[in-house]
Formats: C-alpha cells, structure tokens, sequence
C-alpha cells in the first residue's frame, strides 16, 4: 500500500517525490473461528492493512482472497455481496455512529441497504436479536435512544451490533477497545468473544497491546513499519519471541508484581518515517544486534518452527543469547489484558478486581481467586 504524501511548495519547486510506503509485502491468512492479532506500535500500518482487507482504501497492489475469489478485483456487485459477509468494528464508537440516527436505524441501516428484510416487522425483530446478542437487554430500552444518550461501552456493543445484523463471516476489529473506559473493557470484549463461539467468526483483532492480544488471539503477528517481522501462536509468540522488536514489546509490557525482576529494554529512539525506509532491515537503526548484513540485506520472512515465522537473519542466535534473562514473560502476563472472568462470586471479584492496582491488594484477591477455584485475569492500567 504505497501513497504519494503531499510535498511543501518548495519540495514541489525542486521536484522531490517520495513515496510512503504504509504497508509493504504483509501476507498471512485468517482461518475459520480464529482471532488472529495484529499488533505494533502507531504508525506501523496495522489499520491500512485492516482497512485494505474491505476495500475502506484501494490497495495499490497485491491480492485478497476470500472464499476463492480475489476482493481487490470483485466489481461493484460482487463487492457489495461480499461486504455483507466483511465487517469492521472502528476504534472510536463516538465517532462511528451516526448522531442523527437512533440505535434502530443505526442497527438497521446495513440491512435496509442490502434488503435483508421481509417487511418492518422482519426488521425490528431482527434489530432486537442483533442488541440481544451484545447483551443490550431489553433491547426495547435502547432502540429509540440517540448514541449520546449511551455510554461508551453502550455505543461500541452497538457498533459490534451493526457489524452482527448483517450476518458476517470475517470482522476487522480496529482497536475496539482502546477508547472504553478501563472497568468496562472486559465486558465489551467477553461479549465478542462470546459472539465468536457463538457463531464461529473470525476476527482481525487489531490492538497495540500485546498482553491484551495473547488474551484474546489464537495466533499473533507482529508489524514494523509496514512489514510483518513475526508470526506465532499467542502462547508460543509471548514466551519465546524470536525478533528483537517482539522482545522490546514484551519488556515495555508492566507486570503487576513488585518483586518481578525489571527487565531492561534495550530499543531506543522511535519508529523511523515511512516515507524513508532504512535500507536492509527496517528496525537496524534501533536494534542492538544489527550488523552490516542487516543494514543492506532486507530478511526474508521465514518459518523456524511449525507455525512460528519470524523476519530476522539472526533470530536463532539472539534467543540462544537472551533466552536466560527471562525475555519470554508469559506466566507474569497472565494477570493482565482480559479482565475478570470468574465462574463464582463475579460481582464482588469484578468490583474488586477494579480497585485492585496496589500489589498488596492484588495479592489477596488473587489468593482468594484460587481458594475457589475461579479464574481471574485482573486488568492493569498504567
């Protein structure tokens, strides 16, 4: 996904063109029933590659296949037909939904313009199964009310509703959380996860937190300035990551124990402008193992292991060195990301769980969680 950015008038004067590369090369495939993760830092081309997928901007290369036939070329008709089975969650459910709508209308409007309705009474039956399945109840309370009248948490479950009404195979999830509110975080994403088990979606879940995503993903890819440098189931990906980037992510991550040992992270400096590629590998500016092989020779994307794919010339050598000074923290990232999700006593854990950001505190709950057999994954906010 290449574009032309827009040149000051004295750049356009001496005749300078660059080109911004925001995604470069990215392939990977989403199986049926999967969460599949898609996550980097700002400005690593996470949201253009979800956005690409449904044709939201046109691609100026490459290939989307979906059920066989290729979404980049579909004609206007097809691509219609193939939208009702391709969905998007957008990050900020503010600005997503129309103001001027009520939720039936916001709810409805995707299957008005598809026609997916015998009559009006088909429609609000179907609107009320759609705000049932996101757990807005009774959906009578909500169907008349205007988005500012909600909460955020309110308009998102909405937002995952409208995606939902249509009927669809494959939802980009952009970020769905990010913009929620810490404490109701959990909810909006249990109820997604719910929905896939449900109905057997599968999902982009984009997100630029890795804990967050080895909660909620099957599998993991890691982007860097618009190419994917790792790829790997969650469990796999978190404790062992084999490129220098994924291992900078996972020693950013704050781990709710005080006695944890503080890792040092050893990147330093920002993501490098897209318009200006490094030669070779793009994170060797940043990375504390670049040679000279790895400022003019790009790697390739290779498998190392069944299903664990990595772009770097030396990721074997580097875990060999690192994998002593406890780089792979999956056991200390299991208390963050997902939320409360406990089989006893779910109101008090969830209000306790909220408060629960002193280490003293977080340790009582957590003996208390395991005194009665429940599972808590409590939800740090820093």
């Amino acid at each position: 996904m290449y574009y032309e950015p827009k040149l000051s008038f004295m750049q356009s004067l001496k005749g300078a063109k660059k080109v911004l590369k925001a995604v470069d090369g990215v392939s990977f495939d989403v199986y049926k029933g999967e969460v599949l993760g898609l996550v980097g830092e700002s400005g690593s081309g996470k949201t253009t590659v979800g956005r690409s997928i449904l044709r939201l901007v046109q691609p100026t290369g490459g290939h989307v296949y979906y059920g066989g036939k290729d979404v980049l070329s579909a004609n206007r008709d097809e691509m219609t037909e193939m939208r009702r089975k391709l969905q998007i969650i957008f990050q900020d459910p503010y600005d997503s939904i129309n103001p001027r709508f009520r939720i039936r209308d916001v709810v409805a409007e995707g299957l008005r313009i598809n026609k997916l309705y015998k009559d009006e009474e088909d429609l609000e039956a179907k609107v009320k199964e759609a705000l049932k399945d996101v757990k807005l109840t009774p959906p009578e309370q909500f169907m008349d009310r205007f988005p500012h009248e909600l909460s955020g948490g309110q308009r998102q479950r909405v937002a995952i509703a409208r995606a939902l009404a249509l009927g669809p195979d494959f939802i980009v999830a952009d970020e769905p959380v990010s913009m929620l509110d810490v404490s109701i975080r959990a909810e909006v994403l249990n109820v997604m996860l719910d929905l896939k088990d449900q109905f057997g979606l599968s999902f982009l879940f984009i997100t630029h937190d890795l804990a967050l995503a080895k909660h909620v993903c099957d599998r993991i890819a890691v982007m860097y300035l618009g190419r994917l440098v790792e790829l790997a189931d969650s469990e796999t990906l978190i404790s062992k990551p084999l490129h220098p980037y994924t291992q900078a992510l996972i020693e950013a991550i704050p781990v709710p124990d005080p006695t944890a040992p503080k890792l040092k992270v050893e990147i330093k400096g920002e993501i490098p402008n897209a318009t200006d590629v490094p030669p070779g590998c793009s994170f060797n500016p940043r990375c504390p193992y670049a040679t000279d092989r790895c400022r003019t020779e790009e790697p390739k994307l290779r498998e190392v292991e069944p299903g664990h794919w990595v772009a770097c010339h030396y990721a074997e050598e580097i875990w060999a060195k690192r994998s002593g000074k406890g780089v792979g923290r999956g056991n200390a990232l299991h208390p963050v990301g997902l939320g409360h999700r406990c089989k006893r006593f779910s109101g008090l854990l969830g209000l306790v769980g909220r408060a629960a950001y002193s280490s003293g505190l977080f340790s009582a709950v957590h003996r208390f969680c395991r005194y009665y057999g429940c599972t808590f994954l409590l939800e740090i906010a820093f």
